[in-house]
């Protein structure tokens, strides 16, 4: 599957094509989602479909499946008419079901449209932790391997493919410890009963604010708005980003001419300072990358994953 990803985007930009873009998009727009109403894709769909539709001069209907994790509503998008019209949001849940699902929708099924922004982890410790900056983790963890007991996600989850790929982009081995979901493994955290955690940000702002938590650096390219005192991992000499992402996508095979028409106004709407002001009151970071850098990002992520997934015995859907 190397550069799958990246060559189907090159190429729904630059291959030649009867269609045309003259007055596309004519007619209402699908946007699928692939959770139910009220999660986050839901939240942040809806944020982004209103604004297009404002955009683009046509209305963009807010469509939800639920079902086989997401699964359900992806095999709707990727089964679509490839005109431009049914276009909906993924995560690297999508990513990673690749490999660890039976009858994927893999992305070479999908045209990359555009990139929303990154749920990046956060690597947490106590406030009275001997980890007193990210610098001193990593020297511990590295002087005695597997002793730094930190709190995740089961095998495959967004915290647990944070704390894996931090294993392997810094030569670090954690002792991997997992819970159902991110509010488990805070409270876990706060009672000592793991040395760190690799949640993402704002769930662990709060407990950063009332002294009991600190955060010793953010896996994310800049720093996150909800805590701009927070370094990054690169800033403190780490190259480690890490965590959940937002793209846009639509079935594959869109011409050339209606997917740029949709990348620039989906990179015109998240690019709007009204626009992030409204997501990051919701709790989102944005990022506007069209098509071609968008699916870059997807691919660097898909390359960083398969390994880890792998090691974890997860993978019963080998790459080819």
């Amino acid at each position: 599957m190397t550069k799958k990803i990246l060559i189907a985007a090159i190429a729904a930009l630059c291959t030649a094509t009867a269609a045309s873009a003259d007055g596309f998009p004519e007619k209402p727009i699908t946007w699928v989602v692939n959770w139910p109403a009220g999660g986050g894709q839901d939240t942040t769909s809806r944020l982004v479909a209103e604004a297009l539709s404002e955009e683009l001069g046509v209305p963009v209907a807010v469509e939800n499946y639920d079902g086989a994790g997401g699964l359900a509503g992806m095999r709707i998008l990727a089964d679509a008419d490839p005109d431009g019209y049914t276009i909906g949001m993924l995560g690297s849940s999508t990513v990673i079901q690749q490999y660890t699902t039976d009858a994927p929708v893999m992305m070479d099924q999908l045209s990359v449209i555009s990139f929303f922004g990154p749920d990046p982890g956060a690597l947490t410790v106590g406030a009275k932790s001997d980890y007193d900056s990210l610098a001193t983790y990593v020297a511990m963890a590295k002087e005695a391997p597997a002793s730094v007991i930190n709190g995740n996600d089961p095998p495959g989850g967004a915290s647990y493919i944070s704390a894996a790929i931090m294993e392997s982009s810094l030569g670090l081995k954690l002792n991997k410890v997992p819970y159902k979901g991110y509010a488990p493994t805070v409270t876990a955290l706060l009672g000592g009963e793991v040395q760190s955690a690799t949640v993402p940000l704002p769930q662990v702002l709060d407990h950063v604010a009332s002294g009991d938590l600190r955060v010793l650096g953010v896996m994310a390219a800049d720093r996150h708005f909800l805590a701009p005192d927070i370094p990054t991992f690169a800033e403190q000499g780490f190259d480690v980003t890490a965590g959940d992402f937002r793209a846009v996508v639509g079935p594959a095979g869109i011409p050339e001419e209606q997917l740029q028409v949709l990348s620039d106004a989906m990179v015109a709407v998240l690019s709007s300072p009204e626009f992030v002001s409204k997501a990051n009151a919701a709790g989102y970071m944005i990022e506007p990358l069209g098509a071609e850098q968008a699916a870059a990002r997807i691919e660097t992520f898909d390359t960083q994953v398969y390994p880890v997934l792998e090691a974890a015995g997860l993978v019963t859907n080998p790459r080819g």
